[in-house]
């Protein structure tokens, strides 16, 4: 055995060594030591154009997710799975010979970038400190720039930090209402917001003879819709039984499922009564919220480890 075919294997199994360290780390929080997925960052932010840049040398560190092989690296492009070793270890007696390989292919979005093509190249990158790639960069439009980020759960921050302040800046929503705390742990929620006050604007001018202003409309929403139905939340400890969660996601969840049982049973049901059946039904019992946390360790070992398990 050369060389470079005993060092790139070291080099492997200390790469795969520390994303199984990585991985037990995370093991109470398993999706912050996970690759971040192009689509899930797409689904959130939206974008639906792209552009061409072409050829560019970008910061190996502002590569954070990868748009197809997100489960075969950790978070740091560490490989997860053995499957991964012999391509992994001809890039790496590459780079230990100085042979020069193709760019890889990578998505811009927000300022960050995700692989399309390329993914070991980059994983034998990080684990030797190159700071720079050649890569052909297609752009995915966007109005938000992110910060670097190590995990789905911090991008999914800044994406909804950034929909607070343009929400809030645009409709003047904290200065009318003096409530600055209307916060979600989804993306896309202020736009289901603006929407429900829209719905009501729309109710409060069928019985007025003038246009009833934004500003209108925004407080009477406050008061009339959101503070009721947040009241009766708070009062029944809804809020206890989905740790994590914030009162607005609260308010959004029990709104849909209000409106479902009045289409099955009619208009007459109390708000009141739909927060207490929303509680009963979407309720998860501790132990049952732990059992699930385990199932989904163990069943993601067993993927990584068994590629032709992961049918997705």
């Amino acid at each position: 055995m050369d060389f470079s075919k005993a060092k790139s294997e070291e080099d492997f199994n200390k790469a795969h060594a520390k994303a199984f360290i990585n991985e037990i780390q995370h093991l109470l929080s398993p999706e912050e030591a996970k690759l971040i997925s192009l689509t899930d960052v797409k689904q959130m932010i939206k974008s639906n154009s792209e552009t061409y840049i072409g050829m560019k040398v970008i910061p190996i560190d502002k590569i954070v997710g990868s748009e197809g092989r997100y489960n075969d690296f950790d978070n740091r492009f560490f490989p997860k799975s053995t499957h991964l070793k012999n391509r992994w270890q001809h890039v790496d007696e590459a780079a230990l010979k100085d042979i020069t390989l193709p760019p890889i292919k990578v998505y811009e979005i927000a300022g960050v970038y995700f692989v399309r093509d390329g993914n070991h190249r980059v994983s034998v990158a990080k684990m030797r400190g190159t700071e720079f790639i050649d890569a052909e960069v297609v752009s995915l439009q966007s109005e938000i720039k992110l910060k670097r980020a190590d995990s789905l759960k911090e991008i999914k921050k800044q994406i909804i930090n950034y929909e607070k302040r343009v929400f809030y800046s645009e409709t003047g929503f904290g200065d009318i209402t003096d409530y600055w705390c209307l916060d979600f742990t989804s993306a896309g929620r202020y736009d289901v917001i603006y929407n429900h006050i829209l719905t009501h604007k729309y109710y409060m001018n069928l019985d007025k003879p003038t246009e009833v202003s934004m500003e209108e409309a925004i407080k009477s929403w406050f008061y009339n819709v959101y503070f009721p139905l947040a009241s009766i939340i708070r009062e029944k400890y809804i809020l206890r039984d989905f740790p994590g969660r914030t009162l607005g996601d609260l308010y959004v969840w029990t709104v849909r499922y209000w409106d479902d049982l009045k289409k099955k049973f009619g208009d007459d049901i109390p708000m009141d009564a739909a927060v207490i059946d929303f509680k009963k039904h979407y309720k998860i019992p501790l132990a049952k919220r732990f059992l699930n946390r385990v199932k989904c360790i163990i069943l993601r070992r067993a993927i990584t480890e068994n590629p032709k398990l992961n049918l997705g």
